[in-house]
């Protein structure tokens, strides 16, 4: 097996790094004072700055495979990229324009929308014109099993009339925000499976009311736009709203879901990566009991550990990204639950380390730490919770020994 990286992946790296060096990292601390002394949900002036230093490098839409949308890279093409944006979460995936959830949403709108649907929402979105939100989960069902969803999209002759109730919206709380994408019920008669469809309704429509933005720990997490509480009170919108066909709502949610967690597994890696670099950075500068953090064993011990699980984190992500290639996403199926599983948890660990490295300071708000830690215990409930992944993961197995009956 080849490990190596083909030439435009390593010149993409390449131009990626040197972008992040020169300008995405010295652009942390000033992001974080705009956002301090303004709207903390609104884009900073800063961010604007770097997305057009990235157009400009060529560095735009490098997640979309299609090149007619986006840069035309295979998921392992862009696997050690997307890695690379991990690195700084709250700034680099936006400045290239392969921020969640407007990638998803860009994919859904680029597999199942109509050239309409296209022209007038995916466009501007690639261009990072505006942005868009998905609207899934709600607050009153277990949305982990995503055929609970109550909201209502009723046909009402050329129109369809939305009703119902939505949290962690993400995209919603961003002023540029104009699209949202609802998943609701259209027939609760029909098989588990095909009751939901999925309907594009702009924000400004009468009955959308964003009730509140949601938090994160404390923190409002505006690298993905933030994410609302949305009420859908008899909300109208034309009958070619309609995504795909009635029915087909669950089927586009796994789709959609499918690529993103392996980029949200992608970007952890690099900021497991970026966790580990400031731990190694602190063990060789700090002095405690007489002697560097560097020569006390734990310390190295975390160093180590960490160093051997990123590795295999990657390794399995890579062999995702290369089954959903050659295969697939239905046959990368297995891998894509794995990953989702098991880095996170591996991301979780490393930063914990990196910030008991630095004792009080870890926690605080003069290194990323924090931030990565509350954005990495999220992902593992985003997109499914880590026990509706392993459940799912162990029916499969299971059935690879099931005997047959005679």
């Amino acid at each position: 097996m080849d490990f190596s990286y083909d030439a435009r992946t390593e010149e993409l790296r390449d131009e990626l790094t040197r972008f992040l060096t020169e300008h995405v990292y010295p652009a942390e601390p000033v992001h974080a004072e705009q956002v301090a002394t303004g709207d903390p949900w609104s884009r900073t002036p800063v961010l604007a700055e770097l997305k057009a230093e990235a157009r400009k490098r060529g560095l735009w839409n490098l997640f979309l495979p299609d090149p007619r949308y986006g840069a035309g890279l295979t998921n392992l093409q862009y696997a050690p990229l997307a890695e690379l944006t991990g690195r700084s979460p709250h700034l680099a995936p936006e400045a290239v324009n392969c921020a969640a959830p407007d990638t998803g949403n860009m994919e859904l709108l680029a597999e199942f929308g109509s050239e309409a649907q296209r022209e007038r929402w995916l466009a501007p979105l690639l261009e990072g014109e505006i942005r868009s939100a998905f609207c899934m989960t709600e607050p009153d069902v277990a949305s982990s099993d995503a055929t609970n969803i109550a909201t209502r999209i009723t046909r009402d002759g050329d129109e369809y009339v939305i009703n119902g109730r939505k949290w962690w919206s993400s995209g919603a709380m961003d002023p540029r925000c104009e699209i949202f994408i609802v998943m609701g019920k259209t027939d609760p008669g029909a098989d588990r499976h095909r009751q939901q469809s999925m309907v594009l309704v702009p924000r400004d429509t009468p009955g959308v009311t964003v009730r509140r933005g949601m938090t994160v720990f404390g923190y409002t997490d505006g690298s993905h736009g933030g994410h609302a509480e949305i009420d859908f009170t008899d909300v109208r919108v034309p009958a070619e709203n309609l995504i795909g066909a009635e029915g087909t709502g669950f089927a586009i949610a796994q789709a959609r879901l499918g690529p993103g967690r392996i980029h949200h597994c992608m970007r952890l890696i690099g900021m497991a990566e970026r966790a580990l670099e400031l731990l190694c950075r602190r063990a060789n500068e700090r002095i405690a009991f007489g002697r560097p953090l560097a020569e006390q064993g734990v310390v190295r011990e975390w160093i180590a550990e960490s160093r051997v699980r990123i590795e295999q984190s990657r390794l399995l992500v890579l062999k995702t990204a290369w089954l959903m290639d050659t295969v697939g996403n239905k046959g990368a199926h297995t891998e894509i639950q794995a990953i989702k599983i098991g880095t996170p948890a591996m991301a979780e660990w490393v930063i914990d380390k990196a910030i008991q490295g630095y004792g009080g300071a870890g926690v605080s708000q003069d290194t990323p730490l924090a931030a990565l830690w509350a954005q990495t215990r999220t992902l593992r409930l985003a997109d499914g919770p880590d026990e509706v992944h392993r459940s799912s993961l162990a029916k499969r197995e299971l059935r690879r020994w099931t005997p047959t009956p005679a």
